[in-house]
């Protein structure tokens, strides 16, 4: 069944629906349902396992997000779809985030992530070490003929550096994968949605996800550090997030290469894969120079 029709044919709905699009989305497809009055995200997509991707720590990752107070409730879920409220918004560019207003407004967003959803996850959850997924990918890579698999070495090369950068990490709950389009603002609150790789990671990966998808400055990188950690910066935590920073562009890159063999979404993963490695070169450049 096609994913339109999948969300069409969901038991829950009261009457006769009509999915319409939602756009953005490179690990699901989505689509806005309006039924009796409301409306609604219907997500459908299966398992992803060459990314690491398992629905049911989604949907626990969810619900513990929304019980958070940080993203929208779980209606409905069965085998490969997930229903939630819809929330009526403006979803985020880079522009946006990149302003020290809503940089302001992310912070207490991003901790309340870290810290509060472990409070309310039931059942088993996931971790999501870049690292082991960073190795992960360069097998399927490898083992899948990729055009790219003769960068392969030298990557996984500089990510045995990075990790050894990194040293000892504090767990906490990550949602990694802090692209702008998972950000949403309703006028008077920020919600953060799209769980799919959420699990206990470093803090410092989401904060250099953050800072590395959206191109933040310098300047208000050492802001976003000292207000999360609300301590000034040190020497020693300034290398490890610029190590992790490096990480999360590389895993970014990797990502896509993956999604060029195996995604069936119509999006540009070649391209998008050339712009993530160019940044990713350019962030591992001005690490070797700190």
């Amino acid at each position: 069944m096609i994913p339109m029709q999948r969300a069409a044919s969901l038991t829950i709905w009261q009457g006769p629906v009509e999915p319409e699009p939602l756009g953005g989305g490179i690990t699901n497809v989505n689509f806005v349902v309006n039924d009796a009055g409301k409306r609604y995200v219907v997500r459908v997509g299966e398992d992803i396992p060459e990314h690491q991707v398992m629905r049911f720590n989604e949907l626990a990752a969810s619900r513990a997000a929304h019980a958070a107070g940080i993203s929208p409730k779980v209606v409905h879920a069965e085998p490969g779809v997930l229903v939630l409220e819809y929330i009526e918004g403006k979803t985020l560019m880079a522009e946006d985030v990149r302003r020290r207003p809503m940089l302001e407004r992310i912070v207490p967003l991003i901790h309340r992530c870290h810290h509060e959803i472990p409070k309310y996850f039931r059942g088993a959850a996931l971790i999501f070490w870049v690292f082991h997924v960073i190795r992960d990918y360069a097998h399927t890579l490898e083992t899948g003929s990729s055009t790219y698999r003769n960068e392969l070495s030298a990557l996984l090369d500089i990510a045995v550096k990075l990790e050894a950068a990194i040293g000892q990490v504090t767990l906490v709950f990550g949602h990694n994968d802090l692209l702008p389009a998972n950000l949403l603002d309703d006028g008077e609150r920020l919600w953060l949605i799209d769980w799919d790789y959420g699990g206990f990671n470093s803090p410092l990966f989401d904060l250099g996800g953050l800072a590395s998808n959206n191109e933040i400055s310098e300047v208000d990188e050492v802001w976003l550090l000292e207000a999360y950690f609300d301590a000034p910066l040190s020497d020693d935590l300034r290398h490890r997030y610029q190590a992790m920073k490096c990480a999360s562009l590389l895993r970014e890159s990797l990502w896509s290469m993956v999604s060029v063999l195996h995604s069936t979404i119509d999006f540009d993963f070649r391209a998008y894969t050339e712009e993530n490695l160019g940044r990713f070169q350019r962030a591992w450049t001005d690490f070797k120079q700190s």
